[in-house]
């Protein structure tokens, strides 16, 4: 795979992707709903070693609720979610971009599930599956995550 840009929608925050994503994934979670200002997430997971993240001060990185395992960065020009590193002892470091971050022409994978889809702000128009609570959804998380690494 050729290098691919991601880039905010006012160009200060970018990301070069080395590789395709494992996966990807709606996820309906109150923090996804804030920190992306929509009714759910559509994002794209990658393995850590496969994102380069954008230079220092071009993004600002918070914590949206303990422990700390996910950070997320939004661009303080525009404000736009730009990227979410997730690094928990015994799992692997992962990183994951917001679609809205990527071209529009992009070669990407369909969505694989529906995650904490009890905290929907609307019904979804799809036959894809519908995870609910925070077990579930982190279960079926790792589950998408470990058949990727099988697929490869």
């Amino acid at each position: 795979m050729n290098t691919t840009e991601a880039r905010c929608p006012c160009g200060n925050a970018r990301l070069a992707i080395h590789a395709p994503p494992r996966f990807r994934m709606l996820c309906h979670c109150t923090i996804c709903q804030r920190f992306n200002q929509a009714p759910f997430a559509d994002v794209l997971v990658y393995r850590a070693a496969d994102v380069q993240l954008p230079e220092p001060g071009t993004v600002e990185f918070s914590t949206w609720k303990p422990p700390p395992n996910v950070q997320r960065g939004t661009c303080p020009e525009c404000g736009a979610a730009a990227v979410e590193t997730f690094h928990a002892s015994l799992l692997p470091k992962l990183t994951m971009v917001p679609r809205s971050m990527l071209p529009a022409d992009a070669d990407l994978p369909e969505p694989t599930a529906h995650f904490f889809y009890e905290t929907r702000v609307a019904d979804a128009d799809d036959a894809l599956p519908r995870h609910e609570g925070f077990l579930s959804s982190q279960w079926a998380f790792l589950k998408y995550y470990l058949r990727s690494r099988r697929n490869r």
